[in-house]
């Protein structure tokens, strides 16, 4: 009990001794805090850490960013396929496949391969000096694929090296911009070319060859489907068409002198040759048919009554250049599938005379008149005004070649394109020209005049292939006299149509010519170099 005083004293003094100690010690001083980072300019993670998420979600912005831009700069090439000059591209997408553009006639799609990435060809123009040789030399068709297939995968090869260096470009100077670290700037090139590889594997493990079976069209080609029909119709024949047809053309001066049952006709040097051609639609074969028949047969002049296009439009008209180089004057008129568009176009040819609403034009010793067709159908519709219109157009034809002949300038040869706009020009002028139909018509009129409907000189464009036989290309040459004008004699050339190999050449006399016909020796052949007097013509 008395210890317990002394003990609580004790404490007291050792509490005050301690509390003294500390108010005595010296105080440290506290360590300086670090200081804080400096943003750097353009530092995406700015002055706070960012989640991991974030981070990787800025790199990979900026490394697709960088790639699309790498691709855009540097990423194409040019290189040729076959005949034709194009552009290679490989562009970002969310669905893959490849596109391939056909300026100015639209694009197909095809659904090649699943990756996030898009292969695009543009071919932009057919050059002049190979497709002349493929024309010159129609063997060298047979091995076409092969060059085309070597020529492709050239140009991926190409377009694969030019890819890498591009994404990786790209990323990396865009992470430097972004980052202003190298280190980081090169894991973004990196991160870039793995991204490329991985698209690569996808697109070659997804590859399917089949899609040029069904493609998918836009623009003009769009109608395509409806007009060539099934696509690998057109791969398996196309190219037995192109060697078959050039081939009929070049040789066919030869069935003259196998054919022992031609009417005897020998047209005199002053004979005046009309080519009368028809519903080309579209068919570039047909230019390569007419400039044969226009060498062999010697032709003065070229009447073609319409429908030379599909569409009328102006993306179209580029197919109309070789009428510039078929060496004789083209006579033109509108058809139903030709547009004004189309008319105002050739009117600038200087070999070229376009007749409308009656317009004549003297051309190689004959007076020519015609008009454009009153309808204009690019979509295959039914014509407004159907025959009633096209009967109308025909008065007014009628009408302006009575005002002529009253004028003392009376027209040799008149030109529609519907039949029966050309039926109302009956009595008004010996021989009148049409087509639209694609199938040839030879009728004399009630009051005289001679109807000669053309068939399609197109063998009727793309559409061939779509009727269950091919349809035959047709033209005819009329041979008519200089002095009186009036047609003498007329040969029709057929060719078999796609995939056929047949050629026809048949000679016909109007039945007041063939009364008059006395038997004279055949006509002779043309020859190589020529001669003053010109021999009966071989198409």
């Amino acid at each position: 009990m008395v210890r317990a005083p002394f003990r609580a004293a004790a404490d007291r003094v050792r509490h005050r001794l301690t509390r003294l100690t500390r108010l005595t010690r010296p105080k440290s001083p506290k360590p300086p805090k670090p200081p804080a980072r400096k943003p750097v300019p353009g530092d995406l993670m700015g002055t706070a850490a960012p989640k991991p998420y974030v981070r990787a979600l800025a790199m990979l912005a900026v490394v697709v960013l960088g790639a699309w831009l790498g691709l855009l700069a540097v990423g194409s090439i040019r290189t040729p396929v076959g005949p034709m000059d194009t552009n290679m591209t490989l562009r970002p997408s969310l669905t893959g496949g490849s596109k391939i553009n056909v300026s100015p006639l639209g694009a197909l799609e095809l659904d090649s391969h699943i990756a996030p990435l898009r292969l695009d060809v543009d071919v932009d123009r057919l050059d002049p000096v190979r497709s002349q040789a493929l024309v010159d030399q129609p063997e060298r068709f047979s091995g076409l694929q092969d060059e085309v297939t070597r020529d492709v995968a050239a140009g991926t090869r190409e377009l694969a090296v030019r890819s890498c260096v591009a994404v990786i470009s790209g990323a990396t100077a865009l992470g430097l911009v972004v980052y202003r670290r190298p280190r980081r700037a090169l894991a973004a090139g990196g991160l870039a070319l793995t991204l490329l590889a991985a698209s690569g594997v996808s697109a070659y493990a997804t590859w399917n060859p089949k899609s040029v079976l069904e493609p998918k069209f836009s623009g003009l080609l769009s109608s395509a489907p409806s007009l060539v029909g099934d696509a690998r119709s057109i791969v398996t024949e196309f190219d037995i068409y192109q060697q078959e047809l050039a081939r009929l053309v070049t040789n066919v001066t030869r069935l003259y002198d196998a054919t022992s049952t031609l009417p005897v006709y020998q047209p005199d040097p002053g004979t005046i040759r009309a080519l009368h051609v028809s519903d080309i639609h579209l068919n570039p074969a047909a230019w390569h048919i007419i400039a044969s028949l226009v060498k062999q047969y010697e032709i003065d002049v070229i009447i073609d009554s319409g429908d030379t296009m599909d569409h009328g439009s102006a993306a179209e008209n580029g197919f109309l250049d070789p009428i510039r180089d078929l060496g004789a004057p083209y006579v033109w008129v509108r058809g139903n599938h030709d547009s004004k568009v189309t008319q105002a176009y050739l009117e600038k040819f200087r070999n070229v005379r376009v007749l409308d609403s009656g317009r004549a034009v003297n051309v190689a010793g004959l007076r020519i008149a015609g008009t454009g067709d009153a309808s204009f159908t690019p979509d295959r519709t039914k014509p407004v005004g159907g025959k009633a219109a096209a009967e109308l157009e025909g008065m007014r034809l009628a009408t302006s070649l009575r005002d002529q002949e009253q004028a003392g300038t009376p027209v040799d040869i008149a030109v529609a394109h519907d039949p029966a706009t050309a039926r109302q020009t009956d009595g008004t002028v010996p021989l009148v020209l049409a087509g639209h139909l694609h199938n040839r018509i030879n009728k004399q009129l009630e009051l005289g005049t001679r109807l000669k409907v053309e068939g399609s000189t197109g063998g009727g464009g793309l559409r061939a292939v779509q009727n269950d036989k091919p349809e035959k290309v047709r033209a005819s040459v009329l041979y008519l006299d200089r002095e009186s004008r009036r047609l003498q004699a007329w040969d029709e050339i057929t060719l078999g149509g796609l995939g056929l190999t047949t050629a026809e050449v048949s000679r016909h006399l109007p039945e007041e010519n063939l009364k008059k016909e006395t038997p004279v020796s055949p006509s002779p052949s043309p020859s190589p170099t020529g001669s003053p007097t010109r021999p009966t013509p071989s198409p």
